[in-house]
């Protein structure tokens, strides 16, 4: 819980198969690639979208190139073996999406909206654009381009988006008590219509 949610407390989503690997990487597990190690596959048999067989071994390196060309692990030749080790900046989109999944998890609602506004200049349209697709994706309702709702708890993934899209003061996170009109959104998010 963020520092806004503790005061207004005192007054009253990566692919999911890159996701499941950064995770293996970041808590210490030694992922081999399955060309040098088959046995990768006991690793990750636990997440989401395990496949047996040579398909998931391609599925892992696929996965690990990709998170490699992005920056997120960086791979490690030891002797014979190569081991894949997450970066800081993998550190970082994994915190972001750890936010980002919890944030999706049903709470009962304190009957406070969170808002997000924004105002990116022109010339960073492009990160504008991602802005509103990363809220879309995490459950956001757009009340206007620049308007985000959401009924619950979510500044700790706000202040991760703003370090990972660098918009700092661009952006702001509000806990608003009352809003009118707010019936859509009640509907929206199948929260109780009456007051």
């Amino acid at each position: 819980m963020g520092v806004l949610e503790r005061k207004s407390k005192a007054n009253r989503r990566l692919g999911a198969f890159q996701a499941a690997a950064l995770a293996v990487v970041a808590i210490g597990v030694v992922v081999f690639i399955a060309a040098t190690a088959p046995n990768v596959a006991q690793l990750l048999k636990y997440f989401p979208g395990y496949k047996k067989g040579a398909r998931f071994n391609f599925q892992v390196k696929s996965a690990l190139s990709r998170l490699a060309a992005k920056g997120l692990v960086v791979f490690i030749e030891k002797g014979d073996k190569r081991y894949a080790r997450i970066t800081e900046s993998g550190k970082h989109m994994l915190d972001l999406e750890t936010a980002r999944m919890q944030i999706g998890k049903k709470k009962r609602w304190d009957r406070r909206w969170r808002l997000v506004i924004f105002d990116i200049p022109e010339r960073r349209r492009s990160v504008r654009i991602r802005l509103r697709k990363f809220m879309a994706s995490c459950g956001f309702e757009r009340l206007q381009d620049s308007v985000w709702a959401y009924p619950y708890d979510c500044e700790d993934l706000i202040a991760l988006v703003k370090a990972e899209f660098r918009i700092g003061a661009d952006a702001l996170y509000l806990i608003v008590e009352q809003m009118e009109h707010d019936k859509h959104l009640r509907e929206h998010f199948h929260l109780p219509l009456n007051q």
